[in-house]
């Protein structure tokens, strides 16, 4: 039965005062500032994506956990350093979400989920973003950055009208690729071309409904699963093997994947 929402509240509590005695009691926890959890915070992200991918629910539970002890370790530094605190920063979200949802708190009609997000980033803009990009990450790994950036492009009609002429750009950017090879251009122009092609495949992965990073780290674990399938069924070495043979081990693996659970190839 899902916790009601006193039980939340409580359960939030408890966090808090935990992260007190940890802050007063703890050795390891008295020494984190800011900077030394920035890369866990990161990883234990990266850890809450891979449950997702993975559809392991119970994973998805604890690495919420995870990041909120995080999130409450930051608001208890910032209390400490005299900045923020954990009321702070939540009625901070709080008045965000109230002010850029003018059509569940205020008189404003909007058609649909597209016009939602169009209403956002203007309004971010009102807010004094100097630009609809500012809220990318610089940090942010460059394909899911690509993808951000055209999804707020978009958000002002900066736009192609359809998926075919997206198309039409991925195989536009493949033949100067081909011609640059072809002619032994510089690695920066190649380097540059190949940039822009990718850039115009996570376009494209965008109008056909598909998030290329999670695509991406499918891919990754596909071929992953399907080497080592290679390794564990080797007759000898990989060295010492032909092509041919890792490849029809490979195609053992696919017809094995197939069989189990009926994957596609």
């Amino acid at each position: 039965m899902p916790a009601t929402y006193e039980e939340k509240l409580q359960a939030f509590g408890r966090l808090l005062q935990i992260m007190d005695d940890l802050r007063e009691k703890c050795p390891w926890d008295r020494k984190q500032t800011l900077e030394s959890l920035r890369h866990l915070t990161i990883e234990e992200t990266y850890e809450l994506a891979e449950a997702i991918l993975s559809n392991d629910l119970r994973g998805v539970r604890e690495e919420i956990g995870d990041l909120l002890l995080h999130m409450v370790f930051y608001a208890k530094i910032g209390s400490e350093l005299g900045a923020f605190d954990i009321a702070d920063a939540l009625h901070a979200v709080c008045d965000k979400l109230v002010a850029r949802h003018p059509h569940i708190y205020g008189d404003v009609q909007v058609a649909d989920d597209e016009e939602v997000k169009r209403n956002w980033e203007q309004l971010k803009l009102r807010e004094g973003k100097q630009s609809l990009l500012a809220g990318v990450p610089n940090g942010l790994p460059a394909i899911v950055k690509a993808y951000r950036m055209q999804e707020k492009a978009k958000q002002v009609g900066f736009e192609w009208e359809n998926a075919e002429q997206v198309w039409d750009k991925v195989q536009e950017e493949l033949a100067e690729l081909r011609h640059n090879l072809q002619r032994g251009a510089p690695a920066p122009e190649i380097e540059e071309e190949f940039g822009d092609l990718l850039f115009a495949l996570v376009n494209y992965a965008r109008f056909i409904g598909v998030e290329p990073e999670g695509a991406l780290e499918r891919a990754n674990r596909k071929f992953k699963r399907r080497f080592e399938f290679i390794e564990a069924n080797a007759p000898r070495p990989l060295s010492s093997m032909t092509l041919a043979e890792m490849d029809a081990l490979w195609e053992a693996a696919k017809a094995t994947e197939k069989t189990a659970n009926g994957a596609p190839s």
